[in-house]
Formats: C-alpha cells, sequence, structure tokens
C-alpha cells in the first residue's frame, strides 16, 4: 500500500522523466543535425581546379581546364555523400542521359550576348560554326581561402576573375566572381555574386537558355515517357530521350506554388527540386537575390534535368507580353547573385526553412 501510495504521488515526475528520457536523443539529435561543418579550400594550379570539402568529405570542385568552353562547379555533392551533378559528359554514369553535352554542373552564363551564345558551345559545335559561339576563359583565381566565423566553423572563399571573349579573343565582358561555400551536417549552400563589366557596348537580347545553370543526376529528373525535342535560337534540334525508371522521381516546388512542369516559365523567388535517392531525400533549392535584373526571376526548369534561373528571357517565358533586352554600355557593371542549397535528409526541405534561408540571403550585407 505504502508503495502504491508513493507511485500515485510521483507519477507525474516519472512521466516527466520519461518524456525527458525520449525526448532528450531527439534533441541531442537535432542539435547535431543543425552543427556547422567546416569548409575548406585548396588551389590545384597544376590541374587548373580549386577543390573544396566539408568535414573532409567533398563538396564540389571549381573546374576551369582550357578544354571546357566555360568555368564549372563540378561534381557537386551532397550532405549524405551522394551526387547531385550529372556525370556526363566528363564521368558518364550508366543509365544517365547523354544529350545537352554543354550541361555541365552548375555554371553562368547566356545563349545571346551581342550575337555569341556562351550557352550552348561545347565540344559537339563543328569547327565550321564555332565563330558564333562565345567563350569563358578564367584569367586568374584572386583568393582560394577560408575564414572563421564565430559560432558558424569555417566558410570557402572562392574569387576569381574570366573573360567573355569570341573565338578570337577579343573580350565582350570581364567577369569577376565570389563564391561562399558554408555547410552544416545535413545542408550545403553555394553563394554566388557575379560581376559583369562591359569592355565594349553588349547587348543580352531575351534568349530561353541561360543564365544559372545545373544538369542534375537522373534521379531528380521528373519521370516521363515522352521523348523530347528542344530547338535553341540557330535551330539546332536536341532529342531528349522519355525517363521513367522506378528511380526516376524528382519534381518542382517554386515559392508561387507550382509544382513538376508547371514550373518551367514562371517567376519566382525560390525554386526547388527534390526526390529520393537511395535511402535520403535530396532537395536543391536556387534563390534569386532581391537586387537581381529581372527579380523576381523566371525559372528555366525542365523536367529532364536542367535546372536554371534565367532574369533576361522574359520575352520568351511571358510569351511576349514581357520585354526586356537588357544591355550594358561600354565601362557600366551589373551583379548577379544567387544562392544555392542542397540538403539531404529524411524529407524535402521544409518551407519554413526555405523562408530563413531565403530571409538571410536577402539581408543586407
Amino acid at each position: 500500500m505504502l508503495a502504491l501510495t508513493f507511485f500515485l504521488r510521483n507519477r507525474f515526475r516519472y512521466l516527466q522523466f520519461c518524456i525527458l528520457f525520449i525526448l532528450i536523443p531527439a534533441i541531442s539529435l537535432l542539435a547535431q543535425r543543425s552543427k556547422s561543418v567546416d569548409v575548406r579550400v585548396k588551389s590545384d594550379p597544376a590541374h587548373r581546379k580549386v577543390t573544396i570539402t566539408a568535414g573532409g568529405a567533398p563538396f564540389t570542385e571549381f573546374i576551369f581546364p582550357d578544354t571546357l568552353e566555360k568555368p564549372v562547379l563540378y561534381p557537386i555533392y551532397a550532405p549524405d555523400g551522394q551526387l547531385v551533378t550529372r556525370g556526363f559528359p566528363i564521368k558518364p554514369r550508366q543509365g544517365e542521359p547523354v544529350d545537352h553535352p554543354h550541361h555541365i554542373g552548375l555554371w553562368f552564363d547566356y545563349e545571346n550576348v551581342n550575337g555569341l551564345d556562351f550557352w550552348n558551345n561545347s565540344y559537339a559545335i563543328p569547327a565550321e560554326k564555332k565563330h558564333s559561339y562565345g567563350w569563358i576563359r578564367t584569367d586568374s583565381i584572386i583568393m582560394a581561402d577560408n575564414i572563421n566565423i564565430k559560432k558558424e566553423g569555417s566558410k570557402g572563399i572562392l574569387q576569381y576573375d574570366a573573360s567573355w571573349t569570341d573565338q578570337k579573343k577579343n573580350v565582350l565582358l570581364q567577369e569577376n566572381t565570389v563564391f561562399v561555400f558554408s555547410a552544416t551536417t545535413d545542408e550545403r549552400i553555394i553563394d554566388r555574386s557575379t560581376t559583369l563589366t562591359a569592355v565594349q557596348d553588349v547587348n543580352f537580347p531575351d534568349a530561353k537558355d541561360g543564365m544559372l545553370g545545373l544538369r542534375v543526376t537522373r534521379e531528380l529528373q521528373i519521370p516521363s515517357n515522352v521523348p523530347g525535342e528542344f530547338v535553341d535560337d540557330k535551330g539546332n534540334v536536341t532529342k531528349v530521350a522519355a525517363g521513367n525508371a522506378p528511380d526516376i522521381n524528382g519534381t518542382y516546388l517554386t515559392s508561387e506554388g507550382k509544382t513538376g512542369d508547371s514550373a518551367w516559365g514562371t517567376r519566382g523567388t525560390w525554386c526547388m527540386l527534390y526526390g529520393k535517392k537511395q535511402q535520403d531525400t535530396l532537395s536543391v533549392l536556387i534563390i534569386d537575390h532581391p537586387g537581381n535584373p529581372g527579380y523576381p526571376t523566371y525559372w528555366h526548369a525542365r523536367g529532364y534535368g536542367l535546372f536554371a534561373a534565367n532574369p533576361l528571357g522574359q520575352k520568351i517565358f511571358s510569351k511576349e507580353k514581357e520585354t526586356m533586352n537588357f544591355r550594358l554600355d561600354k565601362g557600366k557593371s551589373v551583379v548577379f547573385k544567387y544562392r544555392v542549397v542542397i540538403a539531404a535528409g529524411k524529407n524535402r526541405l521544409s518551407t519554413g526553412r526555405i523562408r530563413e534561408l531565403t530571409d538571410a540571403f536577402a539581408r543586407p550585407e
């Protein structure tokens, strides 16, 4: 009887202890998942690349060999170690699509700059047609270093200069880009700020293909039984095979609530592509910056794996209701800023977390 009386008097304390016993691991796990991870940047001039790691594991590489028509971040890894980017054409993987050889990793360029196509240039363009295509040549790595921020671990900084040229190396634009790489145990963040300065008067007529582009792993494609055909501004047709294997399960979601293939050609402050790859859900989020021309951007987000933000193609995406025809006079500059977030976990990035990431990116420096 005394034992029963003692239990009844202390049952609430006992329940509290049980609840606390259950919650402590969950709270510890949450703290662990949100813990900052040190990011390291290492330059390798001999191989014309810069390697970025997070917690000692691969994050990405900035590569700029003479054989590529533009510098890119390739490959890019999720926090769980899985590849987010397509392997083709550098390191093809079995079963992935082999269309659009100019879609490599994460890049920044445009389809029409004073009549030159910087977007579609690749090894696949015949020599007799190369004169119509532009080249982005990396001139120098200005900084490849790490900074330590109190309570946030270390971040990686990469700054480089490049020249947007024709095939004869005549310069149209000078580019200065700064990357800031940061990471937690369940997120990888790439902040890009690119300043373009006109060496001559430069026109960017409205065009479909631009500007920040990412080609993703096959699992993040939207399932489709129908092959596609896509035509560039020169009339070149690229055929894309249908993809509807069991592991293909990606979809889009925009800040305006557009989903799947409906995201293409719509505006939004952010767009996310997500899907299951092996044991985890991968989320790839691109955030536009309020200071960018054409904000909020149009999303050139295709189901076959091209995920791009194009603020300058308004005539195409609006079905001729809007026209931008952006231009830069000689000596003038423009800045484009984007944030790319890659997450891995049981669920996709929540809208609450996306709001936090978007608000932080838009906050004045």
